[in-house]
């Protein structure tokens, strides 16, 4: 089995970025979603260097060790989106694949819209490629599931961070178990008077496919950077949707795979954008459902996801 390594690389963006990596030959880059980091994708760096890849998994902006700006305003998906393009260039890659899974995934998605000359085939997990809709969102969603959603309470300054870092251990406990196929799901609405947490019940005991050292592992991951970083993706939502004006509607062009678990709230909420993602995403491949799984794709179903990443990358 190939080793995973660590190192700092400069991002053309002008971000120090955290990366684990492990083997050689094309590029794949790993981007992991919300609350994770680059452990997520401990399975699929050496499943991929194994099968003759190059497999980068950095921490994103604000992530772990990574970190980033304390301004808000420098979490938008043009940073994001500038970070990836960034990293392929630092990385000597001319073009990479792209995979992304949860916020991962939109950064993948629109890093192949942008930049389709960086892209030379784009995966997305659970999230689908959603076309830029006619209004800001946060109103939308507010009106939709109340003030207590997580996009929502998440655009509040300081309270949302001080409640999930306020006990980081029982904040990725909870919100990785109750996402999961194994958990009850959860639309992660707060109760009245209540946190985002609150929606998630604390596990009698964890799921096969996460362990009390992975609970540990992502604590110690986010020991100096805590959750402000991340929360401040979520700020940027109505400012992306301003920021993406030049792209509305504009089809994603590389070859796409898009995968996600019968069992994941976030995908089967999306079924019309998922059943639609060829309209968009002309070049689409595949979509591949795993039964039983939930939210969390490439951690709860390894085997099935690298079978599928692999097949995709050998056949382009």
């Amino acid at each position: 089995m190939a080793e995973i390594t660590h190192r700092f690389v400069d991002s053309r963006s002008g971000l120090r970025m955290h990366v684990a990596e492990a083997g050689e030959g094309p590029l794949v880059l790993l981007l992991h979603g919300f609350p994770e980091c680059w452990y997520s994708w401990r399975h699929q760096l050496t499943a991929l260097a194994d099968a003759g890849f190059h497999a980068v998994a950095p921490d994103q902006r604000g992530y772990a060790r990574t970190g980033g700006p304390a301004d808000p305003a420098a979490y938008s998906i043009l940073h994001l989106v500038g970070d990836a393009v960034g990293l392929i260039e630092a990385l000597g890659g001319d073009r990479a694949v792209v995979v992304g899974h949860d916020w991962g995934a939109p950064v993948a998605w629109h890093t192949a819209q942008m930049r389709p000359d960086k892209v030379r085939g784009v995966v997305g997990m659970s999230v689908p490629y959603r076309p830029r809709s006619s209004r800001p969102p946060v109103a939308s969603m507010r009106r939709m599931f109340g003030d207590g959603f997580y996009m929502v309470r998440f655009q509040e300054p300081d309270a949302p961070e001080a409640e999930f870092d306020r006990d980081r251990a029982a904040a990725f406990r909870r919100m990785l178990y109750a996402a999961s196929g194994d958990g009850p799901g959860t639309a992660l609405i707060a109760p009245e008077g209540g946190g985002v947490l609150d929606a998630c019940p604390e596990p009698e005991k964890l799921p096969g496919w996460l362990t009390a050292e992975d609970i540990a592992a992502y604590v110690a991951e986010y020991a100096d950077s805590g959750f402000t970083g991340p929360i401040n993706w979520y700020r940027n939502l109505d400012r992306n949707w301003d920021l993406t004006a030049a792209w509305h509607r504009a089809p994603i062009s590389p070859p796409a795979l898009y995968i996600a678990g019968d069992r994941d709230l976030v995908a089967t909420g999306a079924m019309h954008a998922v059943e639609h993602l060829s309209d968009f995403v002309p070049n689409l491949r595949e979509t591949v459902w795993l039964p039983g799984c939930g939210h969390w794709t490439q951690q709860e179903r390894p085997a099935e996801v690298n079978d599928a990443l692999i097949a995709f990358l050998r056949d382009l």
